[in-house]
């Protein structure tokens, strides 16, 4: 069956690419932010909509 092989002072390469996964952390935080501003804009036409009654 499969067997690895050890080989010492070798070094194992990343299976991530660093550059795209800080791209997807950028976006994420960007959408976060864009979503946290949309809900905080809701809550203050809530609050604006209820001082006219």
């Amino acid at each position: 069956q499969g067997f690895g092989r050890l080989g010492q002072g070798e070094l194992e390469a990343s299976n991530v690419n660093i550059v795209e996964e800080m791209v997807a952390m950028i976006s994420g935080q960007r959408a976060y932010e864009i979503n946290s501003k949309v809900i905080q804009t809701g809550d203050q036409m809530l609050q604006q909509t209820n001082n006219i009654r």
